[in-house]
């Protein structure tokens, strides 16, 4: 179940509305991860650090964006 890694320019890439549906995509499977590793042993724990790492990339990218609109 494990999402990919996606890059600073990939994610740069995809729209805004590509951009949240990623971000919940990444947020359920992080959820997910960290309540595997609560209960049994992950098969692959740099699954968690990686899908929480894209989640907060997909945050920054979109709070960039929020503020190049607000400053515009």
């Amino acid at each position: 179940m494990a999402l990919t890694k996606l890059t600073l320019a990939q994610i740069r890439e995809l729209t805004d509305v590509e951009l949240v549906a990623k971000l919940a995509e990444y947020e359920k499977e992080r959820f997910g991860l960290t309540f595997k590793a609560a209960t049994e042993v992950l098969d692959n724990p740099m699954d968690l650090r990686t899908a929480r790492r894209t989640v907060a990339r997909l945050k920054t990218v979109l709070a960039q964006r929020a503020a190049k609109a607000k400053a515009s």
